[in-house]
């Protein structure tokens, strides 16, 4: 297997972090990586989304994180078991994190709030 590459975080840069969370998927699934303290396998974030995502789909996202500097990824057997780098990312950029969260959450709550709003749609009847 070839080992996984995770940039150093003096490489780690504000463009590639926004670059890698600006993907409403990824967002999602670091949003909850951050906000735990142990690691989580890929196949956790299947219904991170109101559709299921496909496992290939989901390895393009944790790569793209990973690469990124945001998580950490372990192999353990067969799966790869991941964690966010927050601490490092907040020695590095202090604050950016936590305003990234933040701001998604309060787009997620807006966005179910809106949602809750609209009436429900009339299907057509048949005669």
């Amino acid at each position: 297997m070839r080992p996984l590459f995770h940039p150093p975080i003096e490489d780690v840069t504000v463009e590639g972090i926004l670059h890698a969370l600006s993907d409403p998927v990824r967002v999602a699934i670091f949003s909850n990586l951050a906000n735990s303290d142990c690691a989580y396998n890929c196949s956790t974030f299947l219904n991170v989304t109101e559709k299921k995502i496909p496992k290939s789909t989901l390895s393009h996202h944790f790569k793209a994180l990973r690469e990124a500097g945001l998580i950490r990824a372990e192999r353990r057997g067969v799966e790869m078991h991941n964690t966010s780098r927050c601490r490092e990312i907040e020695s590095r950029f202090p604050g950016l994190i936590a305003a990234i969260i933040n701001a998604h959450k309060a787009q997620m709550t807006s966005t179910q709030a809106a949602g809750k709003k609209k009436a429900p749609r009339k299907g057509k009847s048949s005669k």
